[in-house]
């Protein structure tokens, strides 16, 4: 069986990704979760990361170390992790890397943190050009495959890649356009979704630098967190 390690589920938004990837297609795998130290991580992760970060994929022998790597290396495996058809499989592999290497501004500034209601100090245009480019990206594969996932009727990675962002816009208050919204409430919605943010709020770990990415450029309204 699969052993997949994440970190933190309230902060670790690299870790959903395979998590929820492989929830939804039903793939087997043991959870190992390693929660994020004060003071990094890096040697704690380093007993079954190369990179000292997660999330890590092991199967037998074999260590995955990059989320997608993970995605690539399952999708050689099992059948579902990308749509079918070449059209919207090309589309969600574009729309995934974009993810993968992109939207900085919506990273740094909406860390994710599961547990928390915060409003953002401001909204540079920065941030709102990759929430315009983030709407448009998923209105287009919404309109275009026919929903309601991105890339058509079922569940992909590309659905996966972007899970975390459902998130963001939940904590941050952000809002996007009708469709894409309902989209982001859909993937929250999900059960594999909802048990990853119960288990988020359950968890009593509290790592400084983390907490400290919000209040750099938010204030926090409510904490729903286990305390």
């Amino acid at each position: 069986m699969y052993r997949l390690h994440i970190a933190n589920k309230n902060y670790s938004s690299w870790s959903l990704r395979p998590w929820v990837l492989m929830r939804e297609l039903g793939i087997e795998f043991e959870e190992c979760l390693t929660p994020f130290v004060s003071g990094g991580s890096w040697s704690d992760f380093r007993h079954f990361s190369p990179t000292g970060q997660v999330p890590c994929l092991v199967d037998e022998e074999t260590v995955v170390w990059e989320s997608l790597g993970i995605v690539e290396y399952l999708a050689e495996r099992h059948p579902g992790v990308w749509p079918q058809a070449s059209q919207p499989r090309a589309w969600a592999r574009c729309a995934s890397a974009e993810m993968h290497a992109g939207f900085g501004q919506l990273r740094q500034r909406c860390t994710m943190n599961c547990g928390i209601r915060a409003r953002l100090h401001d909204q540079p245009d920065v941030l709102l050009k990759e929430l315009t480019r983030l709407d448009e990206l998923w209105c287009e594969g919404l309109g275009r495959f026919g929903g309601p996932f991105l890339a058509g009727a079922d569940f992909t990675a590309v659905d996966a890649f972007f899970a975390p962002v459902a998130f963001r816009l939940q904590s941050y208050d952000l809002r996007l356009s009708e469709p894409a919204m309902a989209y982001a409430e859909r993937l929250l919605q999900m059960p594999s979704l909802r048990a990853w943010y119960q288990a988020a709020l359950d968890e009593t770990w509290r790592e400084p630098g983390h907490e400290d990415e919000v209040l750099a450029y938010a204030r926090i309204v409510e904490d729903l967190r286990r305390q």
